[in-house]
């Protein structure tokens, strides 16, 4: 079941949100051509200690990363290591962060020097469909108008949505009830509450939305090797507009 969460509980969860987006802001400006993403990798696991957070995605379910860095082709789950960015290459870096016992967990994908037109639709898109979603994020509404305005703006930039993987709620466990796909219907699923904390993620194909897990056993990439977008906020269901608790100052 989805948790609405306390007033001091979304206190606790705005602290790990902002830890996360400091860290993936700061990160931002390392992403370069020329840059390895294990060189990613190790900054951030500096910023983690510089800030005393802990990072979320370390040792869960086995994995050894602060970071998940996915480029071109990779969805999500992207193992930092001896990768260079190159001119063109188009780069999602999702950044989780624990404080006092409480999550916060955002994403970006950033450009690598020049990238293409196709490259900057889907960036664009795919950054639009977050917004969009998070709008629907009110108290009353459903579950499936999020999953709605995400498909919608995939489909209307002519791109396929990952129906294999999902936004989740977010508090003192990394992926909480509910599951938010990124395709649904209007009025369908769960009735959002204000209180409620989630982890609204897009992730948009420039081919097919089929994908596959590479044998490191994490990294996911698209079944075509089409380019691949990923964004996510955490955000609070008010009675008015949702809140983007990792909003970057």
């Amino acid at each position: 079941m989805a948790q609405v969460k306390t007033d001091a509980e979304i206190e606790k969860i705005s602290k790990a949100c902002q830890v996360a987006a400091d860290i993936l802001g700061e990160l931002k400006s390392y992403v370069k051509i020329g840059v390895t993403t294990a060189e990613l990798e190790e900054i951030a696991d500096r910023l983690f200690k510089k800030k005393g957070a802990i990072p979320a995605f370390k040792g869960y379910r086995g994995y050894r990363y602060a970071t998940c860095l996915s480029v071109n082709e990779e969805v999500v789950h992207g193992l930092p290591g001896n990768r260079i960015l190159k001119d063109g290459d188009i780069i999602g870096v999702d950044v989780g962060a624990i404080v006092d016992g409480y999550y916060g967990d955002n994403a970006e994908t950033f450009p690598v020097g020049k990238i293409s037109a196709a490259a900057k639709k889907l960036l664009s898109a795919t950054r639009n469909a977050l917004y969009k979603s998070i709008a629907e994020a009110v108290d009353g509404r459903h579950l499936g108008d999020i999953s709605f305005a995400v498909e919608s703006e995939a489909k209307r930039n002519g791109f396929s949505v990952v129906k294999d993987l999902y936004g989740h709620g977010v508090g003192t466990i990394l992926h909480e009830d509910p599951l938010i796909p990124n395709f649904g219907k209007r009025g369908t699923g769960i009735v959002l509450k204000a209180g409620m904390t989630l982890a609204i993620e897009p992730m948009l194909n420039v081919g097919g939305s089929e994908i596959r897990t590479l044998d490191d056993g994490w990294t996911i990439v698209t079944a075509d090797g089409s380019l691949s977008a990923h964004f996510e906020h955490t955000i609070l269901v008010t009675k008015g507009s949702p809140k983007i608790l990792t909003k970057r100052d």
